[in-house]
């Protein structure tokens, strides 16, 4: 399959299918700018058609029991494991990441649905005790409804798991409206949930252009609720209009990252850390570490190390053998990492090591470092999404907390210390939903995952993230 991309199509009542009206979307190759694909592109007739499918496999999906829920999800997931390889490689192929990261990110989506599957098992209600005699009072869960998720290239197959684990473990139907420039690893995700058995309709897969079709299912009655990961702009769009019909949301936007390395920090520990988490997917992650803020005693030795270890990025092919960060995802990101790059330099930030694109083929831009990055630079305020580490000095510790809450991003933070009077004082005063120190923790299925402030609301991991996806109902009754 490393020679072979499929067309991807439309996933619509357990059938995959062309469009209605036979458009296609082409597909590139970040590494080589090359077209490699088409993905069918759906209009007005097929959304009809997945809502209608999505509404019927809601009533199927719902009576299937808990037990046997997670019994089918737990085959999704050992499907998945056995394809991985090859739908790493598709993936490589759409989006650019290296091969080493695919593979994580799909075995990864394994474990997040055997982990949904488990909490299907756990959806618990409660009886309240009741203030008269024989009366029964109790506090069920049901599942909320058709879901429709909608999900970024970032991470093709990560972003699609999470909402659509959730919502099929809680009983709900799914229907995905998956990146139209990264659709065939997504694609073979929905096809293993198929293959494990789960009912025509209770999952749906759609492609085509990101507006049209959000603002055509959130009005829409079959819909109960959305989940949208990406832009903190676009989220606020949709989550607007959800509200205006009083649909449940749940929005994993932008974030500006805050890493605060003391002087008593691990410096090596911090450096091997913070630099692999910068590069992975090349910087183009919601909680990739961005603005370095580290204390003035170990600066000098923070930037000769941390700039080192950009330098020794292998650049290239996600698919060549020791590549450790391949492009950017699309053509969009070449300029807009420059563009964040520039106005930095033109304000007065020092360059250490990279600062521009990487031959004329492939949107591969090089890992890069900039130190005494004024507040004024756009990257020190909108996410820059890219290999870009902006590295500024600190000389005490409410300085770093209070640069760190500037923004009204408020996902991910991290921290450096061996402190644990100064742990305990970023643990109370970061505004963030997810702070980990002394190493990566992010992301784990059991963790919860989501952001506070501009960055959004509720979570897409651990125990909190299913509830999101399920209704409460009292149920008190008078025993006759």
């Amino acid at each position: 399959m490393a020679d072979r991309y499929p067309d991807t199509r439309l996933f619509i009542d357990g059938t995959w299918r062309e469009a209605a009206a036979g458009r296609w979307i082409e597909v590139i190759n970040p590494a080589t700018e090359e077209p490699i694909g088409r993905v069918a592109h759906a209009g007005a007739e097929d959304l009809d058609l997945a809502l209608a499918a999505a509404g019927r496999g809601f009533a199927a999906w719902r009576k299937v029991s808990a037990y046997d829920r997670a019994r089918v999800m737990r085959k999704a997931a050992n499907l998945l494991r056995e394809r991985a390889e090859e739908i790493a490689r598709l993936m490589v192929l759409e989006q650019g990441k290296p091969l080493s990261e695919a593979r994580v990110e799909t075995n990864a989506a394994a474990d997040i649905i055997d982990w949904f599957a488990g909490e299907a098992q756990r959806i618990y209600g409660r009886v309240v005790p009741a203030r008269a005699e024989g009366v029964v009072q109790m506090v069920v869960k049901e599942p909320v409804g058709p879901v429709a998720a909608f999900t970024p290239w970032n991470f093709p197959i990560n972003q699609v798991v999470r909402k659509l684990a959730a919502g099929l473990a809680a009983g709900c139907s799914v229907l995905v409206k998956a990146p139209e420039e990264t659709p065939a690893s997504p694609a073979e995700l929905i096809r293993a949930f198929h293959d494990a058995g789960v009912p025509a309709g209770a999952i749906g897969l759609v492609f085509g252009v990101p507006s049209e079709i959000s603002s055509y299912l959130i009005p829409h009655p079959v819909i109960r609720k959305i989940s949208f990961t990406g832009s903190t702009p676009v989220g606020k769009q949709l989550a607007a209009l959800a509200g205006a019909h009083m649909k449940r949301a749940t929005m994993e936007l932008g974030g500006h990252a805050p890493a605060i390395v003391f002087d008593d920090a691990d410096l090596d520990a911090a450096v091997k850390v913070l630099a692999a988490n910068k590069l992975r997917n090349a910087g183009q992650v919601c909680v990739s570490p961005t603005r370095f803020l580290v204390q003035e005693g170990v600066y000098p030795a923070f930037v000769e190390k941390f700039t080192a270890a950009m330098q020794r990025a292998k650049v290239g092919n996600g698919l060549e053998e020791g590549v450790t960060m391949g492009p950017l995802a699309h053509e969009r990101r070449l300029p807009a990492v420059e563009g964040f790059v520039q106005d930095a330099l033109a304000k007065g930030a020092r360059l250490r090591t990279g600062g521009h694109r990487i031959g004329n083929k492939g949107y591969f831009y090089a890992p890069t470092v900039l130190t005494e990055v004024p507040l004024s630079a756009r990257a020190m305020n909108e996410e820059p999404f890219g290999p870009v580490a902006l590295i500024n000095p600190f000389r005490r510790e409410e300085e770093a907390i209070d640069e760190a809450n500037r923004l009204d991003y408020g996902l991910a933070a991290y921290g450096w210390t061996r402190s644990t009077r100064r742990a305990q004082m970023l643990a109370q005063g970061i505004e963030a939903g997810m702070l980990s120190m002394n190493h990566h923790g992010l992301a784990l299925p059991e963790l919860h995952f989501g952001g506070i402030k501009d960055s959004g609301q509720g979570s897409e991991g651990g125990a909190d993230a299913i509830e999101a996806y399920l209704n409460l109902k009292l149920v008190t009754a008078a025993m006759l």
